[in-house]
C-alpha cells in the first residue's frame, strides 16, 4: 500500500471515528432532552405551591418544583401510575386514546387508540388495569373493562339491570378486590368526548364484587358523580358530586363491613366559584382534588387551576397552581411520593412528602 492510499485510508477511518462520536452525543442529548422535565418555576421554594395553612408544610418539599412533562392533549383525565413498568397512563379523551409517559426516557407516545374515549382508569389487586370507557367506538355501549396480563380485555359492567351505563367516569378498586365507579352523564351529550345518546339509568355510583363479579347500585341520589376515593382505613367513601348547585361538593358516605354504604356528611364545598372533579387520598387522609373554574364569570380560571388539598377535617391547607384545569391526578413514581397532574393539555408532576393511602 503506498503512502497516499494509507493517508486516505487513516483519514476515512478518522471520519468515520469522528461521526460516530457526534452521532454518540446527538442520542445523549436527544435522550437527555426527552427524559428532563420542565420546571415551571426556578426558584424554591415554587410559588406555584401554595401554602393555605402550616400543616402543609409537612407535605411540601422545599426544593421540589412543579414540572411539566407532555403536552399535546385535548382534555387529559384519569392518570394511574404502572411502577412496575415505571410508566404513567393518561387518557386523552376527544382524541380517543390513551397516552403513555414513560418515567426513564421521557417518550410520551400512545398507548392504545381507539381506547373507547376512556375516562378513568386504576389498577386492581394484580396489578391489571381497569379502565371506564366512556363511550364505545361505534356507539352501541358504556363499560368498565379489565386489560388481561396477557393484553386481552375482558369487560366487567356494561349494563345494569339489563340498562346501559350512561358513560363510567371514574373508579377505584377496595382492598376486597371490589371495583367501585362513578356513573354520569357527561360524554353522552356530544360527539366530541363519545356520542350523543339518550340515557337510560340515573346518575349513579356501582360497586363490582372482587369474587362474584355482581354489579350492585349503590349511589343513585347525587347529581353528576365523579371522583372518588377511600380513606386510609377504607372506612369512608369520598365522592364527588360534580353538577350540585350552587357550589360542587365531596361527600365522605361510611362504608360497612358488607359493602354497602351507610349515613354520608358534607365534607368539603367547592366555594369561591371552584370546581372539584378528580380525587385521590394520602396516607395521611388528605384529599388531593383536581381543581378549576365552575364556568362562573365571576371567577378566575387563572386563580383557580391546578390541585386543591384539604386536610381530613375538609379544612383547604394546600394549593398546587396549574397553567391549565386539572382534571384529575394520581400518587406514583419510583418511592410513590409524586403527584402527577392531569392538565386540560399537559401533564404536570411535582413530588411531595406523602404517598397515596393505596399504598
Amino acid at each position: 500500500m503506498d503512502q497516499s492510499s494509507s493517508k486516505d485510508g487513516a483519514t476515512r477511518r478518522g471520519f468515520v471515528k469522528q461521526a460516530m462520536a457526534l452521532s454518540a452525543g446527538a442520542v445523549t442529548m436527544s435522550y437527555l432532552g426527552r427524559a428532563s422535565a420542565e420546571p415551571l418555576g426556578l426558584r424554591y421554594p415554587d410559588a406555584a405551591v401554595e401554602v393555605l395553612d402550616d400543616s402543609f408544610l409537612k407535605y411540601r418539599l422545599f426544593n421540589a418544583s412543579v414540572e411539566k412533562l407532555a403536552t399535546g392533549m385535548r382534555w387529559a383525565e384519569g392518570p394511574v401510575w404502572v411502577a412496575d413498568g415505571r410508566y404513567l397512563l393518561v387518557s386523552d379523551i376527544p382524541n380517543n386514546r390513551i397516552m403513555r409517559w414513560d418515567e426513564i426516557t421521557g417518550a410520551f407516545s400512545p398507548y392504545r387508540q381507539p381506547s373507547n374515549f376512556s375516562n378513568g382508569m386504576c389498577r386492581d389487586l394484580q396489578g391489571r388495569l381497569i379502565v371506564c370507557e366512556g363511550s364505545t367506538t361505534d356507539g352501541l355501549g358504556r363499560r368498565v373493562t379489565r386489560t388481561e396480563h396477557n393484553g386481552k380485555i375482558t369487560v366487567l359492567a356494561d349494563q345494569y339491570q339489563g340498562k346501559r351505563f350512561n358513560s363510567p367516569n371514574d373508579v377505584v378498586v377496595r382492598s376486597d378486590g371490589s371495583i367501585w365507579f362513578t356513573d354520569p352523564p357527561f360524554q353522552t351529550g356530544n360527539d366530541y368526548e363519545g356520542h350523543r345518546i339518550d340515557t337510560e339509568l340515573p346518575h349513579g355510583v356501582y360497586r363490582i364484587d372482587g369474587e362474584s363479579g355482581e354489579v350492585r347500585q349503590v349511589i343513585k341520589d347525587v347529581a353528576g358523580p365523579n371522583g372518588l376515593c377511600f380513606s386510609p382505613d377504607e372506612t369512608t367513601l369520598y365522592l364527588v358530586e360534580g353538577r350540585a348547585k350552587p357550589n360542587r361538593l365531596v361527600w365522605a358516605y361510611s362504608v360497612n363491613d358488607d359493602g354497602t354504604l351507610g349515613a354520608r356528611r358534607q365534607h368539603i364545598k367547592a366555594e369561591g366559584y371552584g370546581a372539584l372533579d378528580g380525587i385521590k387520598c394520602d396516607e395521611d387522609g388528605n384529599l388531593w382534588c383536581g381543581w378549576g373554574s365552575s364556568g362562573d364569570p365571576r371567577g378566575r380560571p387563572e386563580d383557580l387551576d391546578g390541585v386543591m388539598v384539604f386536610n381530613p377535617e375538609g379544612k383547604a391547607i394546600g394549593h398546587i397552581r396549574l397553567p391549565e384545569r386539572c382534571a384529575n391526578l394520581c400518587f406514583g413514581g419510583r418511592e410513590g411520593n409524586r403527584v402527577f397532574m392531569a392538565g386540560s393539555h399537559s401533564v404536570y408532576a411535582l413530588y411531595v412528602n406523602t404517598r397515596s393511602a393505596l399504598n
